[in-house]
């Protein structure tokens, strides 16, 4: 499932970010500040209009990302998730 499908409140884990290429610099600066693999992940909430921005938590930290950006990260829901 990809991050921006993900319901609000609901926790998940990183199963990864998706790059378009080598060089895709979104998908490096996503991974730099936090998205990687195995991290506990949740939607706190959308935006009023397309539920855009989304705001994502991370740990204790807090990031908005739009929907293009939210598209390259993969997560998962089980029984996993803390």
């Amino acid at each position: 499932m990809l991050l921006s499908q993900l319901a609000q409140g609901v926790m998940a884990v990183i199963a990864g970010v998706d790059g378009v290429g080598e060089a895709d610099s979104i998908a490096r600066r996503l991974q730099d500040l936090g998205f990687v693999d195995g991290e506990p992940v949740r939607v706190i909430a959308r935006g009023p209009f397309g539920g855009e921005p989304l705001a994502v938590q991370i740990g204790f930290t807090r990031f908005a990302l739009r929907i293009a950006e939210a598209n390259r990260v993969r997560v998962a829901v089980g029984a996993d998730t803390p």
